[in-house]
Formats: C-alpha cells, sequence, structure tokens
C-alpha cells in the first residue's frame, strides 16, 4: 500500500527526516502549511485525504486511513489554490521532481562540492519546498530555517556557507543579495528593474513543478510556446501528473500531445533583439487583464513603470468597473518612508513618459501594505477592499 503522509511540521531538521523517511516508505507526501487557520487546515486535510500525519510529536489526528491509494512513482501531493479558492491537490512524481532538480541544477551550474542551499520560504509551497527537495535529490547540502528572517538569511554566506537561495521579491528587499553566488527570484513579478547580475528571476507554477523560465529562457527539455490567444503553454517531464480528486483519482492538466496551459498570457521577443533566440515575456494571468476604453492594458507593465517613481516602494494596479470606460486603471500605492506623496496626475504623467496614455492609472489609492499570499504574490481580489472584483482561479503558486 503506498500512502500519502502529511507532514504537519515546522520547517528544520525534522521535516527534512519525515520526508526522507516517507520516500524510502514509498509512500508520498503532502505538506501542510504551519500557518492555516483550524478551519483552512481542515478543508485542506478533505481535499487530500492523507493516510498518515506527521506533527511535531508525532502522529496526529485527523488521518484518512480509508482514503484511496497513491500510485507507484508519486511522489508529492501539493495544495495550491493560487491566490483564492478551494485548494487543489497537485501530484508530482519522483521522476517529474528529479528532471526539475536536474535542469535546475544544470542551469545554475551548481556543484555538489562548493555549493550550498538555504530554504528559507514556506515549505507547504513548491518555491520552497522545491529546494529542499533539489538538495535531496541532487545530494547538494542545504539548510532549512523554520521561515523568513532578514537577519538570519543574510548572514547565511558568512554563517552557514550558502551559496544558493530561492526568495520572493519583498524578501530579496530586505537582504544584500550578492553575498549569494545566486539567488533565485521567484513567487511574483518583481517590480524592481535594478537587481544584481547574481539574482535570476523564474517563471512557473505547482502544476510545472516550481520556475522553468530562468530569466527568460527555459529549463534544458522544457519547451514553451504562446499559443494564437496568447497564453502561455508549457511541455516538459517536470509537469504534474495531474489533480487528484478526493476519491483518488488523478486528472490531467494537459492536452493529448502533452501541453499545459498555465492561464498566463505572454509573448515571444524579437529574436533579432534578443541574441537570436526566442525569448519568453510575460504580461499576467488572463484575469488580470483590464479593458479600459476598449483598450487592454495589462497590469504588470504599468506596475514596472510606477515602481520606479522615487516616492513609490510598492504598487499594484487592477481594473474596476467603470459605466462609461468599462473598467478604469487603478494603482494602490505604498509610500517609501518619509516619501512624498505624488499626485494622481504626477503619477499618470510618469506613465506616460513610457507607456500609451490609456494604461495612466484614472485613480490611486495608498496604502501602509499590499495584500500578498505567503509567497509575496500581490493578491488582486483583495485590491480595492475586493469591491467590483470577481474571483479568478488558475495555476497555483510560483
Amino acid at each position: 500500500m503506498r500512502r500519502l503522509v502529511a507532514l504537519d511540521l515546522p520547517g528544520g531538521p525534522d521535516f527534512v527526516f519525515a520526508l526522507r523517511r516517507a520516500w524510502d516508505d514509498g509512500d508520498a507526501v503532502v505538506p501542510v502549511d504551519q500557518r492555516m487557520p483550524a478551519p483552512e487546515r481542515r478543508r485542506l486535510l478533505e481535499v487530500v485525504r492523507p493516510h498518515a500525519i506527521v506533527g511535531p510529536g508525532g502522529d496526529s489526528t485527523g488521518a484518512d486511513t480509508a482514503a484511496p491509494t497513491m500510485d507507484e512513482g508519486d511522489a508529492l501531493v501539493i495544495a495550491t489554490s493560487g491566490t483564492t479558492g478551494s485548494p487543489k491537490a497537485i501530484v508530482h512524481t519522483h521522476s517529474a521532481l528529479l528532471a526539475h532538480a536536474q535542469a535546475v541544477g544544470e542551469h545554475l551550474e551548481i556543484d555538489a562540492t562548493r555549493d550550498r542551499w538555504l530554504a528559507c520560504l514556506p515549505l507547504a509551497h513548491i518555491g520552497g519546498l522545491g529546494v529542499v527537495i533539489r538538495s535531496l535529490l541532487t545530494a547538494t547540502p542545504c539548510d532549512v530555517l523554520g521561515g523568513f528572517d532578514a537577519a538570519t538569511v543574510g548572514a547565511a554566506p558568512e554563517a552557514l556557507g550558502s551559496t544558493l537561495v530561492s526568495l520572493v521579491p519583498t524578501a530579496l528587499d530586505r537582504i544584500d543579495a550578492t553575498r549569494f553566488r545566486r539567488v533565485v527570484l521567484g513567487g511574483s513579478a518583481d517590480p524592481a528593474s535594478d537587481r544584481p547580475s547574481n539574482v535570476v528571476a523564474t517563471y512557473g507554477s505547482t502544476e510545472t513543478g516550481g520556475g522553468i523560465v530562468y530569466g527568460d529562457t527555459a529549463l534544458p527539455g522544457v519547451e514553451v510556446r504562446v499559443g494564437t490567444d496568447d497564453v502561455i503553454e508549457v511541455r516538459g517531464p517536470t509537469l504534474t501528473r495531474g489533480r487528484r480528486q478526493e476519491d483518488g483519482r488523478v486528472v490531467p492538466v494537459t492536452d493529448d500531445q502533452g501541453w499545459f496551459r498555465t492561464g498566463d498570457v505572454g509573448r515571444m521577443l524579437d529574436p533579432a533583439r534578443r541574441g537570436g533566440s526566442q525569448r519568453l515575456e510575460v504580461l499576467g494571468r488572463v484575469d488580470d487583464l483590464i479593458i479600459t476604453g476598449g483598450q487592454n492594458v495589462w497590469p504588470t507593465p504599468v506596475e514596472v513603470v510606477l515602481g520606479m517613481h522615487r516616492s513609490i516602494q510598492e504598487v499594484a494596479v487592477y481594473g474596476r468597473p467603470d459605466p462609461e470606460w468599462g473598467q478604469v486603471v487603478v494603482a494602490e500605492v505604498v509610500l517609501r518612508p518619509d516619501a512624498p506623496r505624488p499626485s494622481l496626475e504626477e503619477l499618470r504623467d510618469f506613465v506616460r513618459a513610457e507607456l500609451p496614455a490609456y494604461a495612466a492609472p484614472k485613480a490611486v489609492e495608498f496604502r501602509t501594505a499590499l495584500p500578498r499570499t505567503a509567497l509575496g504574490k500581490v493578491r488582486r481580489t483583495a485590491l480595492g477592499d475586493g469591491r467590483g472584483r470577481p474571483p479568478s482561479a488558475g495555476p497555483g503558486d510560483r
């Protein structure tokens, strides 16, 4: 019997030991987010139906001993709901995880004799757990922290010998990235345009096994294309086996030729301008598109421009329903400490200097912080306190 074992443990050596023990026993694992409130945790367990739960004090209650067994080769069930919605149970096989680990190792030129990973992101998400998995499957040393602490992570290159780390933009802003050999950046679009050369932004999802485009280049063995409707599609050995249903069935997420529609929109950049090979530019989620006065506006380019304003520390852009324009572009802004508050017209002029006039925000709202997921992605459905915004769904946390 191949079981599913829930790892209800904080990050650290006990988590890694429990993961290795489950795999050695032929079982698959599902990590449980330690910050979940009790009702959310119960819902997760109802969806994934683990046969056993390992907690800090040993086995925990809530296991479903009558749950359907896992298939041979299954290694991981990881829950994702993106920025909204009910959790979905994504199944990854040992072969898919190994393919991803090897591709990342090849791309980053990782040498297990000189490199050492630091895992400091939540282990219930593929961006954090992927560091631990890559470490185990490629025999690269790794230190696993219970969470992100700027002082500890910033000192890790000297204190622990860390050379590699995976972060999200909000965490990267709080440390000196140049002290690591490579910093893998994921979780959300990065508003900064001046990262050090050792920082590589990634694109991917829970379904793809984590980041599969590094910079704007696909990992070895991964195919990326943009469909006729501009939706990014991915094919390769790192993809999930499918979504596990409560009755144990696994529903594929790919078509009959192995392509997975990500739900993200992008375009291939002109090869003549980028060294002779096509490069992927991600524009945003299908559901994030703002249509104002018949013109299409993607939030990310507007956020990048506004993020360069001297007074702005963080910004998120969304579309608010409007009877005249259909939608209007709205910017929610977090100011830098002691920075002067810019006027709406100043920010409109700032955007119009780089983008078409219709992309300039028609309203600006100031906040002390932006609503974010555990991995730092802006929760767009919570912008404007969620007023007038329908829920969206799609691939999970990057």
